[in-house]
Formats: C-alpha cells, structure tokens, sequence
C-alpha cells in the first residue's frame, strides 16, 4: 500500500475540475467543484445527524436509494441551507449537470457548503457549467481548492494498493476548518475508487469506517448542517467483485480506513486558529465504546483544548473531561502522559499529580503536533480522537464570518 498522486482522478475511470463560477465575491477562490466518472458507480453516503439539514441532502439522499451515482456537484461559499427554495435549487444544480455531462439528473449527487441562511443564486452555477465540464481531467487539485471554506489548505490523498492480483486505487478531497463535531459528518468527504465492490459491501465500509474515523474528530463541538461522505466505486479495475465480508474485503476496509484516518489528521490540524494538531490516545478500557467516549471528550474540552494552546500541561482538565464523558471508568487508576517530536512526559499516575518537570512539558507542547496518552488500567480496548487546540483566532474567524 502506497501514496501516490491524483486525488479523487487517481482511480482509472474518474475525473475532476473545479472554477469560481462568481458565488464567491473573491475572483481568486474557486467555488464549484465536479467529480465525473466515466462509469456509474456503486455509491454509498453517510449524512449529518443535525435536525437542520441542507437541501442538497435532501436530494442526494433520493438520488443515492438505488446505491448509484455517476458525479458529485458541489459549490462553496453559500451554504444551500434554510432557504424556502433550497430543494427547487439543488435540484436544478443536478440537472444543469447532468445536461452538460449527459447523464441522469438522478445520478448526480449535490452538495453545498459556506454560509447558511443567504439565499443562493444558481445563475451563475448554470453558466459556469460549460467551463466545468470543458475542464475537466486531471485536475483533484482545483476540485479540492473549490470546496474550501476556512480551510487554510486543500485536503487531498490518494493510495494504491492490491486486490485479487489487481492494481486498486482510492482517492479522496476533503474540506473542513470549522462546525466539525461529525456525528456523521460535519465536513465534506469526496471519495473514489476503481475498486469493483457491490454497493451493499460499500455502504457496510463506509458506515463502519466512520465509527473510528470521522466520528472521533471534533474541532469546536458544532455538528454542521450540509456535509457529509460520498464514496463512489466504479469497478474499473476489475478484481473480482466484493460481494461479501472475505479477505478482500478487509483489505479494501484497510485501505479505506487509511484514507480516511489521513484525512482526519489534515482536518483536525487545520482547525479555524488552530496552532496544533491533538490525538488523543486511549488504552485500557474496559469495551470499545468506553474508549471513544473518553477520547473525544478529551479532544471536546474548551479548557483542555485552551491549555494546549498555552502549551500548559494541565492534566487535571484531561482527567476532568474523562470524568464527565460518560465512560466507565475508575478515575483512581487512570495515567496520563504528553508527547511530541520534543519528547514524552508522565504527569499523572493512579488519578493523581507525580512530579515532573514544567519546564520540560512546556518544551514537549510548544509543538505543532501533540499526542495526549491515557492509560485507563481497566481492560484492553483502545481508540483514539482528533482535535486542535482553542486559539485567540478561533473567536476572531467566527466573530467575521459572514463579511
């Protein structure tokens, strides 16, 4: 299993583009992104649990009933979301698509992303699309760049790997910065693969894959309204479909979870005014579930994550987010250790404080990338949980987003 170039174009049959159509005020932003392949795909998604939806999910999710799609359109800038005539939009997003491509609207999956409540024009959408389609090709890149939000930078990743003697690849783009707290999901997750897979066995993948993965990252505790994870598979590489839960299908699972997990990584370390990247590791637990709730409340905490923006080695708010979590657990045994490239650090051993130096933890989180270690002394279950800490920016992003 290798990284290799080409984002979401790196499987054989697929392709990508994406131009500033003028939803953006800023001529520079690309803001329409489109994923075409050349076959129709096996196509499995995973949506957000908020109460308040954006139509474009409304649609998908008809479209995607019969577990195929064949092109994902997705615009940036102005969220498709809370406006009366949101389905009416959405839809016509899919069939100036499936015009220009010539497909089925119903093939079209749509997604949107930006600012919520503004009423989205689709003119400029439906006169970009000949630019759209006419660019497309090789180009993950653009298509990466115009999903953006507040990302700081584009989220793109591609592996090649073998299945049944073949040459198999998976390729993904991803945005997200800020309303991360997937439950599922709360960013964009655009994925394909050549892989020749039954769209049964895909959604099986994915809807498991996100239980350690997405689900287990938070940025700011805010579950958002529009996103969510396509994968699509077209089968172009011809192993010999899975259609069951074989040898093949762990290895497909595997490759899938490498993505993703990668993907995770680059999210959580582009936090809006994040200055760092935090993993939480727990170990020690009793079952499964004990392990991911006290992760992520680990990741969640507001007063940990502002510890580690002051590179203070505040252990006490790890054991407090742990004691609020919900898990099962003893706080009277649990250890917790920090660790960077600077090194590693005991600072709390049975639930309590052990010497160590301040100096040398400071040192360790003046890092970029920090890794909380918890040992919970219960049981042999382990999961873990990606964050960022919480900066001065963070409430000057979101106190101008809108502008």
């Amino acid at each position: 299993m290798k990284i290799i170039d080409g984002g979401v174009c790196a499987p054989l049959g697929f392709k990508a583009n994406g131009i500033h159509c003028g939803i953006r005020k800023n001529k520079d932003k690309r803001d329409l992104a489109l994923i075409y392949s050349e076959k129709l795909a096996n196509t499995a998604a995973v949506y957000t649990l908020n109460l308040v939806k954006g139509a474009p999910l409304e649609v998908s999710k008809e479209h995607l009933k019969n577990g195929l799609a064949q092109a994902i359109i997705c615009n940036s800038g102005n969220a498709n979301t809370c406006n009366a005539n949101g389905i009416d939009i959405a839809n016509k997003m899919c069939k100036y698509t499936a015009d220009a491509l010539g497909i089925n609207a119903e093939d079209v999956v749509v997604a949107s992303t930006g600012v919520i409540g503004q009423e989205l024009n689709p003119e400029p959408i439906k006169q970009g699309m000949s630019s759209l389609v006419e660019g497309l090709g090789n180009n993950s890149d653009y298509a990466a760049q115009a999903i953006m939000t507040t990302d700081t930078k584009k989220k793109e990743l591609a592996i090649e790997f073998t299945i049944d003697g073949k040459s198999c690849r998976i390729g993904a783009i991803a945005k997200g910065s800020g309303m991360i707290h997937p439950n599922m999901a709360t960013m964009l997750v655009f994925i394909t693969t050549d892989v020749a897979i039954s769209s049964e066995m895909l959604n099986i993948a994915l809807q498991n894959d996100i239980q350690s993965t997405f689900n287990l990252l938070s940025i700011d505790g805010d579950t958002s309204t529009n996103d969510f994870v396509c994968l699509m598979a077209n089968c172009m590489a011809e192993n010999k479909p899975i259609i069951k839960d074989d040898a093949d299908f762990a290895l497909f699972m595997k490759a899938l979870n490498t993505v993703t997990m990668e993907l995770c990584k680059e999210i959580a370390a582009d936090g809006e005014g994040a200055t760092k990247r935090l993993e939480c590791y727990v170990e020690g637990a009793k079952t499964l579930k004990d392990a991911k709730t006290a992760a992520k409340s680990v990741i969640c905490s507001s007063l940990f994550k502002a510890a580690m923006f002051g590179a203070d080695a505040n252990w006490g708010r790890v054991l407090c987010a742990i004691g609020y979590s919900g898990a099962d657990v003893d706080v009277n045994k649990i250890d917790v250790s920090f660790k960077s490239d600077a090194g590693c650090i005991a600072v709390c051993k049975n639930g309590g404080r052990i010497y160590f130096s301040e100096e040398e933890a400071k040192k360790i989180l003046l890092e970029k990338e920090i890794e909380i270690l918890v040992n919970l002394n219960e049981g042999n279950f382990e999961a873990k949980a990606w964050g960022c800490d919480l900066s001065y920016d963070y409430v000057k992003i979101n106190g101008d987003y809108r502008s």
